[in-house]
């Protein structure tokens, strides 16, 4: 019986590992049976398993890996984008200088003969926004322009009426005169996350148009050079020609205005800025709609509350502090003055001076408003009426 054993044991122990074996592929390859069996196999029977083995879970809102190419959306996004050339002229003056020092202290130089004048051109970039020939750019390119050229993506040549300009977010609106165009919408705007991939589309220099790639690196930035700024703020290189051009994410879409860089002078890379599709689309609106961007002015300089003030609340991370009230204004009809915590206006909390600036400007002309805050530590209030918005420059900003 021994022999007969060891056999029945020998059979036993093969059996036992190729149903192991068995098991172990059907777990692995749960296809493998049907393909043996010459059945048809679904074609997400053998992929499922090994997507969700090497498949990582991807952001919300995120369509996958990054692409190893951006050519689909620059071919979406690039044939909007137009090159602007912003012709002026310029009157110059001879002087005769003075040889003795003191005589041209006291007199400065003499005018000599008629003017002479030469023609000076700015670049820029630029959006085709409407079918019609809307195109959104910043307003220094084309500020005190009176030639204003727009090269198409297919070589056509436009001239370009300025519809209007708003000095106070840098944008402006041009109008051109030609058929089959291409645009990009600003109805859906898509929202920006830091880190966002993102492409500026533009005329950096006068090269033509030139395509560069970076990230969102930071949102709602301020420069304090523009009375309402929330930018985003970018790696992709930015340069002299790019202002107006486009910001687009990885699927093409525009995100915003190219508008500025930090100058070399400061010493720094790959900060550049960047007006969010929403803001440019209030402009552009306003300025078809009535010529000029319309908006409520208390006539105050805000600022951010100093980290030590000298008042005593809980918490100051919320509020805005006035730093000058210009005269004749509302405010100062209002007795706000200089140095006073703005802390709720009509009836809801501030958060920072960027919020009240740009909830003061969505209000109409005539608006009545009422704010509450704190001046030495006292709680006051007051009442006041806001006028349209006039067009101010750094030069008008009262000292406090």
């Amino acid at each position: 019986m021994k022999p007969a054993f060891r056999a029945i044991a020998f059979v036993l122990q093969f059996a036992i590992l190729g149903l192991a074996i068995a098991f172990v592929v059907t777990r692995l390859w749960p296809d493998v049976p049907a393909r043996l069996r010459g059945e048809p196999v679904p074609a997400t029977a053998s992929a499922a398993t090994a997507v969700s083995a090497a498949t990582v879970a991807a952001p919300a809102g995120s369509t996958g890996g990054a692409p190893f190419s951006y050519a689909e959306a620059v071919a979406r996004a690039a044939p909007a984008v137009v090159n602007i050339y912003a012709n002026k002229v310029v009157a110059a003056q001879r002087r005769l200088v003075q040889v003795d020092p003191l005589t041209q202290r006291m007199f400065g130089g003499i005018s000599v003969g008629p003017p002479s004048y030469r023609r000076e051109q700015s670049l820029g970039s630029g959006v085709i926004v409407s079918a019609d020939g809307y195109v959104l750019t910043n307003n220094h390119v084309i500020a005190r322009s009176n030639d204003i050229q727009v090269l198409l993506y297919d070589g056509r040549i436009a001239t370009a009426r300025l519809v209007g300009g708003d000095e106070d977010t840098d944008l402006a609106v041009l109008k051109i005169d030609a058929g089959d165009l291409p645009t990009m919408k600003l109805d859906e705007a898509p929202p920006v996350n830091v880190g966002d991939v993102v492409l500026a589309i533009g005329n950096p220099i006068g090269l033509g148009k030139t395509v560069t790639m970076g990230i969102a690196s930071a949102i709602g930035r301020q420069l304090d050079q523009w009375a309402y700024e929330e930018f985003i703020q970018t790696d992709a290189a930015i340069n002299s020609g790019n202002s107006g051009g486009a910001l687009v994410n990885a699927r093409g879409e525009l995100v915003g205005i190219n508008t500025a860089n930090v100058p070399q002078r400061q010493i720094a890379e790959g900060i550049g800025f960047a007006i969010p599709v929403a803001t440019a689309k209030g402009v552009l609106d306003q300025i078809i709609a009535k010529g000029m961007v319309v908006r409520g002015w208390l006539g105050v300089e805000y600022g951010r509350l100093p980290i030590a003030a000298n008042v005593d609340v809980a918490s100051l991370a919320r509020g805005a502090q006035v730093l000058a009230v210009y005269p004749q204004s509302p405010a100062a009809q209002a007795d706000l003055q200089a140095g006073d915590v703005l802390l709720t206006f009509n009836g809801e909390e501030i958060d920072d001076p960027l919020e009240l600036r740009r909830r003061e400007a969505a209000l109409a002309p005539g608006t009545k408003v009422h704010v509450t805050g704190l001046r030495a530590g006292i709680a006051f209030e007051a009442d006041a009426e806001l006028v349209q918005r006039p067009v101010l420059n750094r030069m008008q900003i009262p000292n406090g």
